[in-house]
């Protein structure tokens, strides 16, 4: 049973913000700072400290911020196995997506590993990497595969598969010159996801390696869908930066075509996330082997 002054410390933990923490909890701020100072107490350690006028967590609050995480994520799976034990219901999981790995690299897999288990249910969410990994902190989901980049020292994580991020274009409409690096596309408009997408944060990546960041591009235009990206360049609007699982069906159909880059690689792993340490670490990992043999069997 989770006590209410670890609830009071998570939320100041997620929101860093003693005001919103009271009106997320229906508590009062005195009421917050006091289980706040009661936890500093009884761990002889200050929890949180003002940088710049910012609450910012100490070196021992973000130790004690991630073990109480991973322990309120398992008492809200233990109060959920015990309900469903009581009756005799389906073992549910709860499984986080970023779109581009859910729709394009996890769907199939997941879906095959879940027809050969029918006593499972699967309840499945999608978002960006920081949406789930709050859903994760907060015990709404229990793992998630992700694209995007993450805090590998804050979790217990398995690379599910690497994937290559390359150049597309409209079909038959590849720059006239010769392209060999980023630079020879800067004249280019770059079509982009929204800040928080998995891809925009590794091309944001690459780019900075070379001393590079997408306005050096002719042009930039920012778009929330993928399918909406693909009909974009499609139509010659542009070019843009996606894996390459997404755009498969299009290149074998002929509107898309992938501008070689040969002074760049480009890849990213889609990563298995949970919690460190969690009670439930032996139940997550069968999901991940039976994930893998599920894609490996099949071919994904």
């Amino acid at each position: 049973m989770q006590d209410f002054r670890v609830k009071t410390f998570l939320a100041v933990c997620k929101t860093l913000n003693y005001t919103r923490a009271a009106e997320e909890l229906s508590l009062t701020q005195p009421a917050v700072s006091q289980h706040i100072a009661f936890l500093e107490k009884e761990y002889g350690a200050k929890l949180f400290v003002y940088q710049r006028k910012k609450l910012e967590l100490t070196p021992a609050g973000r130790a004690l911020r991630d073990a109480l995480s991973t322990m309120a994520h398992d008492d809200a799976l233990l109060h959920q196995h015990i309900a469903e034990v009581a009756h005799g219901a389906k073992t549910q999981l709860r499984i986080g997506l970023t779109l581009t790995a859910g729709e394009y690299v996890m769907a199939a897999p997941l879906a095959a590993f879940l027809a050969e288990r029918p006593q499972i249910r699967a309840h499945v969410r999608s978002g960006d990497t920081k949406r789930l990994l709050g859903l994760m902190a907060d015990g709404e989901i229990d793992c998630a595969f992700v694209e995007g980049i993450f805090d590998k020292t804050a979790y217990a994580w398995d690379t599910f598969r690497t994937e290559r991020l390359v150049c597309i274009c409209a079909a038959g409409r590849r720059p006239a010159e010769k392209v060999r690096s980023f630079n020879d596309l800067l004249g280019e408009r770059l079509i982009l996801r929204e800040e928080g997408s998995g891809s925009r944060a590794v091309l944001e990546g690459a780019l900075a390696q070379r001393d590079l960041s997408t306005s050096a591009f002719a042009d930039t235009c920012v778009v929330g869908s993928l399918n909406i990206i693909k009909i974009f360049v499609a139509q010659g609007l542009g070019i843009s930066f996606v894996y390459e699982a997404a755009v498969q069906r299009e290149l074998q159909e002929g509107t898309l075509g992938v501008i070689p880059l040969p002074k760049e690689h480009l890849s990213h792993d889609i990563s298995f996330i949970r919690l460190k340490n969690s009670l439930y670490e032996k139940e997550l990992r069968l999901l991940y082997e039976g994930l893998k043999e599920a894609a490996a069997a099949n071919r994904f």
